[in-house]
């Protein structure tokens, strides 16, 4: 049984086919935002900074969403598999009080955050000139501002009901931003769909913008003030306008690898809802998409990938087990890349990319 599913775009696919996989060809990693999700990832995640990565002499511009972004923080600093262990380890043995309120979960996702991040991991990150890193969080307009519940749902409802109509209303409701690494270009990766502002991370605000970018509305708490943005900013989860990262990839020089729990893609988290909206597959020419295949996921237990309905539907302890099970069964994923990169086994199954819905999101 595969592990590991590869899906390239037409462009990738024929420089795979003529140089298999070498770093360098590599331009872009993405990661998207999926809550616990990512856990089947993690395996991947440890072999390419471990190994496919580690000795890379040319910049690697990276960029995420939510717990993608966190991911990737983990990538540029001064040691990233040790970062990504304590990610993982804190991720997945996270506990909180029966009725945990948007304050608790805030205040345990910072604690979190500041123990993976550790003393110098603000300064890494900024400072990387090879890991560059982009983090992606959206300023939030109108009653989406409040952290008053009626009011927020009521802007969440509104919004919601805006995008049946078209993506391009979130821009209503919604400032996307991207936090970037100041040694990059400002317009990296020029969006369409919706204007991007353009924020240079510096060692004050990295670790707001990562906390911006997962500050999921109803959940946790919103992100203000972060530094470098406008005077009384309030920002919320970067997934809801790229919760898949439909970003104009093609404009890249180089090739994207894209390590998801999915084999589809949906633009942003309303589009959940809008089973007729698909990525643009212009953006993914040349994409790598690395995803766990159907028959993992059948054998993972429950027969599923981890999400956030976990911490309501099993005991902590049953959830606790589950997802050390799915950390180390992700290895597997990992082997299969590896052997992939290695020996150029396995590069005559690698799909063409494809625009359908998954049904697991």
């Amino acid at each position: 049984m595969a592990a590991l599913s590869v899906f390239a775009g037409p462009r990738a696919l024929r420089c795979l086919h003529a140089e298999g996989f070498a770093a360098e060809n590599f331009s872009w990693l993405a990661g998207a935002s999926g809550g616990p999700k990512w856990f089947v990832l993690h395996g991947l995640d440890r072999y390419l900074a471990a190994s496919f990565f580690h000795d890379r002499q040319t910049p690697l511009h990276m960029i995420g969403s939510s717990a993608g972004a966190w991911r990737l923080a983990c990538f540029a600093q001064r040691d990233p598999v040790l970062a990504l262990e304590r990610l993982a380890k804190r991720y997945s043995q996270q506990t909180y009080s029966p009725n945990p309120d948007a304050l608790e979960i805030t205040r345990e996702a910072r604690k979190m955050l500041a123990a993976v991040m550790g003393p110098h991991g603000a300064e890494d990150i900024v400072s990387n000139p090879l890991m560059r890193l982009h983090i992606i969080a959206d300023g939030a307009r109108g009653l989406l501002r409040s952290d008053r519940r009626l009011l927020l749902t009521i802007g969440l409802a509104a919004s919601g009901a805006a995008n049946l109509l078209s993506r391009r209303t979130l821009a209503w409701f919604f400032r996307r931003h991207v936090f970037y690494n100041s040694l990059d270009s400002l317009q990296t990766l020029t969006p369409t769909d919706l204007a991007a502002h353009y924020v240079a991370l510096t060692p004050e605000n990295v670790t707001d913008a990562l906390m911006a970018s997962g500050a999921i509305p109803l959940v946790m708490e919103s992100v203000r003030d972060v530094a470098g943005t406008k005077n009384g900013s309030v920002f919320r989860d970067g997934g809801i306008t790229d919760y898949h990262l439909d970003l104009p990839f093609q404009q890249a020089e180089g090739l994207v690898l894209y390590p998801h729990f999915y084999a589809g893609l949906i633009p942003g988290w309303f589009d959940r809802f809008v089973p007729w909206r698909r990525v643009d597959a212009g953006h993914f020419d040349n994409v790598v998409l690395l995803s766990p295949s159907r028959e993992f996921v059948s054998s993972l237990p429950y027969g599923k990938i981890p999400d956030r309905n976990d911490f309501k539907r099993l005991a902590a302890n049953e959830r606790l087990r589950y997802w050390q099970t799915v950390l180390q069964e992700s290895e597997r994923l990992a082997d299969e890349f590896r052997t992939m990169v290695e020996t150029g086994a396995g590069l005559e199954a690698i799909q063409p990319f494809r625009t359908q819905r998954t049904k697991h999101v």
